[in-house]
């Protein structure tokens, strides 16, 4: 998966790319699907949910420029796959989950897997986590219309946020935001297919 799905299509981050080398990512998808784990498409994990691709997981993880100093926060912890590569990266990573079934369940997988830096909290992602920020870079797993508000303000000077924009499917782009004088620069990336933000995003 690695040399043929990730670096043969330009991951070059070496942290990024062990990381992915290490992780079981069977671990993560229902029992039934385990023999697809490794293949370069999301998988369902209930829920109306999906991991992402490995590509994707990867692509997003290298734009956020992760060092092992940094506090992350992750928007939509989903199955938890991400939310463990976040944590071979960076110092401590805090990850909201709006449905708790999802939530329970990436809990005991990761728990499984022995992670000491990771913080699960379920909850309306829009919100972020206000009493744990400054956060030096935020990633959001679900596409929504704008950059929320909340997640803007916890992120920290020269932070950088990526997230899938765009409220119809069709139309979404992967952007990189990194925080200049309090203002966004942003960077569209590619055309990507997310699953919408749930909660006071969609209102």
């Amino acid at each position: 998966m690695v040399q043929r799905q990730l670096s043969g299509r330009g991951i070059r981050d070496v942290k990024v790319l062990a990381a992915m080398q290490e992780l079981p990512r069977h671990v993560f998808v229902p029992e039934a699907l385990r023999p697809f784990a490794y293949d370069d498409r999301p998988l369902p994990i209930g829920a109306g949910q999906t991991i992402s691709q490995p590509y994707m997981v990867a692509l997003m993880t290298e734009l956020l420029e992760l060092r092992p100093t940094d506090k992350v926060l992750e928007i939509g912890t989903g199955s938890g796959y991400q939310t463990a590569l976040l944590a071979h990266l960076s110092a401590a990573v805090y990850s909201v989950e709006i449905l708790p079934q999802l939530s329970a369940a990436a809990k005991k997988t990761l728990a499984g897997l022995g992670y000491q830096n990771i913080n699960l909290k379920i909850g309306d992602g829009f919100y972020g986590w206000p009493e744990r920020a400054p956060f030096d870079a935020i990633l959001l797993t679900a596409a929504a219309p704008k950059i929320p508000e909340a997640l803007w303000r916890q992120l920290r000077e020269e932070g950088r946020l990526v997230m899938p924009l765009g409220k119809e499917q069709r139309t979404q782009k992967l952007i990189r935001a990194r925080k200049t004088s309090g203002e966004p620069v942003i960077e569209d990336l590619s055309a990507v297919l997310f699953v919408p933000m749930r909660g006071e995003v969609q209102k």
